[in-house]
């Protein structure tokens, strides 16, 4: 989603965003889901962050995704002349590519 609204998005920034992400809420879902627990042999107490049932895990992963893509996207190379006009055509479809 950022990659659409963000020009300076790269494929570093969203490839360790969706890992960052993903590896956040999954961790959350195996540390405070019943079943998953089960499945992974979690036996420590559960303990909600902020109260927040398993089901709404995504509440972590979401803002640590972004945050990694704008962390990973500055430190590294801008994308591509070719790829932020894409962006920009995904945005604006009507917009023809080579010309701002």
């Amino acid at each position: 989603m950022l990659g659409v609204f963000w020009k300076r998005a790269n494929k570093w920034g969203a490839s360790l965003g969706i890992a960052a992400g993903l590896g956040i809420t999954f961790y959350y879902m195996v540390t405070t889901q019943p079943w998953l627990r089960g499945v992974f042999g979690v036996t420590s107490p559960i303990e909600l962050w902020f109260g927040i049932l398993p089901i709404s895990a995504g509440i972590f992963g979401v803002p640590l995704g972004f945050a990694t893509i704008i962390i990973v996207s500055l430190l590294t190379p801008a994308p591509k002349k070719e790829t932020q006009e894409l962006v920009e055509h995904v945005r604006y479809p009507d917009l023809k590519l080579g010309k701002s």
